[in-house]
């Protein structure tokens, strides 16, 4: 029945965690929340909470407030990628995050299909000998192997905790053993299944390149044989006369006065190369050359 006394510095943090917490549940202003968790943990100092042995300190358990506050509200943002450099600016090491803040991590990450993120972080936290005499050690381990561990494939790494965790005892050890070879057996048929699946696309693939490839080969030959064929029909167009009629025009145009006397000759001549050249263009290939 006694109202509980908190220490100065614990009494500030107390009092910036509740104004936070209405923030986040009352006001849902979640970004003054986090500012609240920030200047509590900022007050409570470096060394709150750090503690390897899990004794029960007022410091300790305002900072796992302002903690869970914090995460909480930075997941309601939609600042989740934030949330893990956030905590461990306050803690330091995984190794010291409190168990409640490790579980709300490790349920976060895997929601948003990102469990890698906690891989290093959890195995951190469960190597640590001073870890395990936390009440919720088995269950924390339990909880990681589910939404980490196993979905990533980790089957090794989640054996070797499971046999060295003492919290289970050897029902408990089978249980969890027998969910780890299960998984690993969904997980093979899984494989099997997309190297199927890759197998037939790339055999779809292939056998659409053939046709595109078959295609594009067709169309390479009848565009050399065009090209052969306007390349023999070419060589029959008299190109030196039809320069010739080119300058010629141009001495007519340019230097001669088409209304001189001394312009005709040369007119008469370019009309006839035009005449020539002309009946060359328009004549089958077989017909020869026009004569001068």
């Amino acid at each position: 029945g006694e109202p509980v006394t908190w220490p100065p510095v614990a009494a500030q943090a107390a009092s910036l965690l509740e104004e936070a917490a209405d923030l986040l549940v009352l006001h849902r202003d979640f970004a003054a929340a986090v500012e609240r968790c920030e200047a509590g943990c900022d007050s409570l100092g470096p060394a709150a909470g750090t503690s390897p042995v899990p004794e029960r300190c007022d410091s300790a358990e305002v900072k796992c407030s302002l903690c869970v506050v914090g995460i909480q509200a930075l997941a309601e943002m939609n600042r989740w990628r934030e949330v893990l450099s956030w905590v461990l600016q306050y803690y330091h090491v995984p190794e010291h995050l409190p168990p409640k803040v490790l579980e709300l991590c490790i349920l976060l990450y895997s929601k948003v299909k990102e469990p890698q993120v906690m891989l290093e972080v959890g195995s951190s936290w469960f190597r640590d000998l001073s870890n395990k005499r936390f009440p919720e050690y088995g269950s924390l381990l339990e909880l990681y192997l589910v939404h980490a561990l196993l979905p990533l494939g980790r089957f090794e790494a989640a054996e070797e905790l499971v046999r060295s965790c003492e919290a289970f005892d050897s029902e408990q050890q089978q249980a969890l053993l027998g969910t780890i070879s299960e998984s690993r057996c969904q997980w093979t048929q899984r494989e099997e299944m997309h190297s199927a699946d890759e197998e037939q696309q790339n055999t779809a693939a292939e056998t659409l390149l053939g046709a595109v490839s078959q295609k594009l080969v067709t169309m390479l030959t009848f565009l050399r044989r065009a090209l052969r064929s306007m390349s023999s029909h070419f060589h029959l167009l008299p190109y030196k006369k039809m320069l010739l009629a080119a300058f010629l025009l141009y001495l007519v145009v340019v230097r001669l006065d088409p209304a001189s006397p001394t312009s005709l000759p040369f007119i008469y001549k370019l009309v006839q190369l035009f005449r020539q050249a002309w009946a060359a263009v328009s004549s089958p290939v077989q017909r020869s050359p026009v004569q001068d």
